[in-house]
């Protein structure tokens, strides 16, 4: 059976990646949902539930409610949520039920923006794919969406694109700013909508996941701005640990790959998601990973994923991806 898991938990999905992004941006967010996908995110998937108030929430909708596409009931929730917490803006994240029986995003969106007077934008996210695929999707629309036209870059300003939870695995952007020598804007972690409004601003956007990738090439074809893909918030011991590297095998994000390569890393790279090395292997399954694990003698990844191989004799280094274990990293080093 293709895709089965049978030693770790399933990874964080689209609707997770695009929650995530969504998180400090002021938006009332509404899970297209009965109640399970959004207890997901919230309890699994999202680290700054516990730490930082933001309106998420489920649409609550019903069996029959969802199954005869009962827009009106959803319009009408979503319309008291914004009278009661004032958002900037409302999001609708989509779940495998609006997909099933093809909800009309557009329409949604053109009547929520008619009854709560604010703006409106739809994900058509389905459960079904990985989170990078959300936040993807999430910053691509954000963008094309609020992007104000006509600024020009003011100064030297930068900023880092792609750095949510789930691919960078902390919480709070003070984790990562510590790496960089000037005060930088990090999308979807401290910055709230005024931040896309106003991309124009910016001269260079760093993008540190595959999912920045797809906004960082619209706003260079529209704005002008100048990225880079890179990861540069490497620890000291990890990077300690990859000399001589030679028979290690490296799994997590490629662009976190992308970026130990760029700092000596020789062995081979691996992941689950979306690839940006042409030689990053692909893996799809467990039994992937199973059928090259033995072939090296240093393995660096999240320590669940040693689950799948305990058999392994070599070395394990253990590199948290909160994507695909729910595992926070406070990117200290020891």
């Amino acid at each position: 059976m293709k895709k089965l898991l049978k030693h770790i938990s399933p990874f964080a999905p689209d609707i997770s990646g695009a929650c995530s992004v969504l998180y400090e941006t002021g938006a009332l967010t509404v899970v297209c949902d009965a109640g399970g996908c959004a207890g997901n995110v919230c309890g699994f998937d999202e680290p700054r539930w516990l730490k930082k108030k933001s309106p998420l929430f489920s649409a609550g909708l019903r069996d029959m409610d969802a199954i005869l596409g009962r827009d009106d009931r959803l319009i009408e929730k979503l319309t008291l949520a914004c009278k009661q917490t004032e958002p900037v803006f409302s999001a609708i994240v989509g779940t495998p039920v609006p997909a099933v029986i093809a909800t009309d995003y557009k329409a949604l969106e053109r009547k929520a923006e008619e009854k709560t007077g604010i703006p409106c934008i739809c994900i058509n996210t389905d459960g079904t794919k990985h989170y990078d695929e959300g936040e993807e999707k999430a910053y691509y629309i954000l963008f094309k969406k609020f992007a104000k036209e006509g600024t020009t870059p003011k100064g030297n300003k930068k900023a880092v694109l792609g750095a949510t939870p789930l691919a960078a695995s902390v919480s709070d952007k003070k984790e990562l700013q510590k790496y960089l020598k000037e005060e930088t804007v990090f999308f979807s972690l401290g910055s709230d909508i005024s931040q896309y409004i106003n991309v124009g601003d910016f001269s260079h956007i760093t993008v540190v996941s595959p999912s920045g990738i797809k906004a960082a090439q619209y706003l260079k074809e529209k704005f002008g701005i100048s990225y880079d893909i890179d990861y540069p918030f490497i620890p000291e011991h990890i990077l300690e640990q990859i000399k001589n590297s030679k028979r290690t095998l490296a799994i997590h994000q490629d662009v976190y790959l992308k970026g130990l390569r760029k700092r000596g890393f020789e062995g081979d790279c691996a992941t689950f998601f979306k690839r940006v090395q042409e030689d990053t292997m692909i893996l799809k399954e467990e039994e992937d990973l199973k059928n090259i694990a033995y072939d090296y003698d240093v393995i660096i990844g999240d320590i669940s994923l040693k689950k799948i191989i305990p058999d392994y004799k070599g070395s394990f280094i253990d590199l948290p991806h909160f994507g695909l274990s729910g595992r926070e990293l406070k990117n200290e080093d020891p």
